[in-house]
């Protein structure tokens, strides 16, 4: 108390001063985490701005074109941080390179939750042609990363089919997994997946010789240990039930 008998007033925090692509990114991180649990068209550019901590004006500053340029800009952003999932080193066995971008992928489909399939895989009233050519970038930079792990630059028809039929699955079963509250957990959903595209990938090279190929360098850096030993393990006895049919 002073003397008056009044309590002193309490400083406010002075405004922080950020640079332009500080702001940029700050505003983006509001409106990717209000995404995160409500559809884009259910967001309202006072929510971005409260949940910033900033002016109305100020995200009009940095997107005049309103939320639909937010919206853009924070699957953008979104975009490529999935993109940037399947980046992974070219050293040890595939199916452990697929296990790690795998771990980053789900982890991104966690953290934003409900918000995946608005970010991600359309049905928002904010939907555009160039929400959906962002997405399917996202698709074909995954496909582009693992057929450059399987060491094929110039993939025939079949082996491209393949790796895209995967992907997708991967989506699918990303969704399925939200709308199944998470079960099973992440690892075994990993897990799953990884045995998915070896199987599709064994399938595939029964009818196409490039694809036989491609298994055949994969097999050879994989251990018994390792997931495809695991999975022959588990496999073998279910198809031995079927020698009738050979």
């Amino acid at each position: 108390m002073n003397g008056s008998g009044t309590a002193p007033a309490v400083p406010r925090p002075a405004y922080r001063r950020m640079g332009v692509e500080q702001r940029r990114s700050q505003l983006l991180a509001a409106a990717l985490g209000l995404f995160a649990h409500r559809a884009p068209e259910d967001v309202t550019l006072d929510d971005v701005a409260t949940a910033a901590g900033v002016s109305r004006p100020l995200v009009y500053r940095y997107f005049p074109g309103g939320k639909q340029q937010l919206y853009e800009a924070a699957l953008r952003s979104a975009a490529d941080a999935l993109e940037g999932c399947f980046d992974e080193p070219e050293a040890g066995p595939l199916t452990q390179r697929l296990s790690h971008a795998l771990d980053r992928y789900l982890a991104f489909v966690d953290e934003h939750d409900a918000g995946f399939s608005a970010l991600l895989q359309g049905g928002s009233v904010v939907e555009t042609s160039r929400t959906s050519a962002i997405v399917d970038e996202v698709r074909r930079a995954a496909a582009d990363h693992i057929l450059h792990h399987l060491g094929a630059p110039e993939p025939g028809r079949r082996l491209r089919m393949t790796v895209r039929m995967w992907i997708t699955t991967v989506e699918a079963a990303s969704l399925i997994w939200l709308d199944e509250e998470k079960h099973p957990d992440l690892g075994e959903l990993r897990d799953w997946l990884v045995d998915h595209f070896m199987a599709l990938l064994a399938s595939t090279a029964a009818r196409d010789p490039q694809t036989a190929r491609v298994v055949r360098r994969a097999l050879a850096l994989e251990t018994r240990e390792g997931r495809v030993g695991d999975l022959a393990r588990r496999t073998v006895p279910v198809i031995g039930d079927a020698g009738h049919l050979l």
